[in-house]
């Protein structure tokens, strides 16, 4: 039902486009909520073209941008993912879907610095983002800032007491700085919380 309800949609879109209104603002918008249905009905390529449309005739349309570059990310074309975001910052500073996303690609192209301050950025708008946490601990980690990152999966904790992935990563870090009784509370806790896997470095390091 929401496939057809999408399609539908997507038509009626279409159809008002095609009747030829002369302000650009409203083709534009028609345009990027036909990229918008494409996305949800996984026509990436689509989104992408009707995004682009939807900009060509309104550049300083930063939901166009945002949803192309949201396309482009579900093609692997991370850096062009994150130039779209990057405008969508440019045209909305407080947006914070664009800083989380940016953030989200920056780390994985391995540009965890610019990715720690994006999800700072969103941490500044919104404290109480348990994602932005995670990740900014994730990426601490990659960077070797254990501390640091245990500090934010704490604080992920502390938002989300039932995160068995928290858990699991700040007991990871716990173990690498030798608190091996603090990392085995939180492995078993994990275990608890449903990650089961964790039970292999329970056997490790937890007498």
């Amino acid at each position: 039902m929401k496939k057809i309800n999408l399609v539908l949609m997507l038509f009626i879109s279409a159809s008002i486009i095609s009747c030829g209104e002369t302000n650009n603002d409203e083709r534009a918008m028609k345009y990027s909520n036909t990229g918008f249905t494409k996305y949800n009905l996984k026509d990436y390529k689509g989104a992408i073209s009707d995004c682009t449309k939807s900009i060509v005739l309104d550049p300083n349309y930063a939901y166009a941008y945002y949803w192309r570059g949201m396309a482009k990310n579900k093609l692997k074309d991370f850096q062009g993912a994150i130039a779209d975001y990057t405008k969508v910052i440019e045209l909305d500073p407080t947006n914070v879907d664009a800083y989380y996303n940016r953030g989200i690609k920056k780390g994985i192209s391995n540009d965890n610095y610019a990715a720690i301050a994006d999800y700072t950025k969103v941490i500044e708008l919104d404290p109480t983002n348990v994602d932005a946490y995670f990740w900014r601990g994730i990426s601490k980690n990659v960077l070797e800032d254990y501390k640091g990152a245990i500090a934010d999966f704490t604080k992920v904790i502390e938002l989300d007491p039932d995160n068995a992935d928290a858990y699991y990563n700040r007991g990871i870090k716990k173990s690498i700085l030798k608190d091996l009784n603090g990392a085995c509370a939180d492995l078993r806790k994990s275990v608890i919380l449903g990650r089961l896997d964790t039970q292999n470095f329970i056997g490790k390091f937890c007498k």
